[in-house]
């Protein structure tokens, strides 16, 4: 009998607070189970340039065997790039070599489950970029072990050759000047 006693306003008042309630639990499963995600997928990441290509680099901590990543699933010590396997995307032994040099240099081939995300430019810029960010991601790791090392052997710094743009008053390229009247 006492609840009909009650005003309408109180009423929803009481009804409020129990909405309230149920969100406020909603709200913390949600964060829990972002909390479990985040702690299973752990990564170093960077970004490494060369001339207009721009690659953005995950290095996976795996403790399994595999990691699924957006869909795809990467192997330890495998390398995913724009969605395909490394092999396909750089083929050809000379690029395998430069894009394992960074984890030949560090003694960490295998260690890591890495994707790479890769725009701009052509092959070789890519290639290059990719490089540059494998060398700073794996610095993230170890700053005092590996940064040394990877500076010494010249694959953290930054190429910064890029093509020169065309300048007014000159023929179509960088430096062509234009013909002169034969006279």
């Amino acid at each position: 009998m006492a609840e009909d006693t009650k005003t309408p306003v109180e009423k929803t008042e009481k009804v409020v607070t129990a909405k309230k309630a149920e969100k406020a639990e909603v709200v913390e499963k949600t964060e829990k189970a972002e909390k479990t995600t985040k702690e299973a997928v752990s990564y170093y990441e960077a970004v490494g340039r060369r001339k207009n290509a721009s690659a953005r680099i995950r290095l996976h901590v795996v403790k399994e065997e595999s990691v699924t990543v957006s869909g795809v699933t990467v192997e330890k010590g495998g390398m995913i790039v724009n969605g395909r396997p490394v092999e396909n995307y750089f083929p050809g032994e000379v690029a395998k070599k430069m894009y394992q040099e960074p984890f030949r240099t560090t003694n960490t081939i295998g260690r890591f489950a890495v994707t790479v995300v890769v725009n701009g430019g052509g092959p070789s810029g890519q290639l290059g970029a990719t490089i540059h960010g494998l060398s700073r991601a794996l610095v993230k790791v170890d700053k005092e072990k590996f940064r040394p090392i990877l500076k010494k052997r010249g694959l953290m710094t930054r190429d910064s050759r890029k093509k020169q743009r065309i300048k007014a008053g000159f023929a179509h390229k960088s430096r062509a000047r234009k013909q002169s009247p034969k006279r």
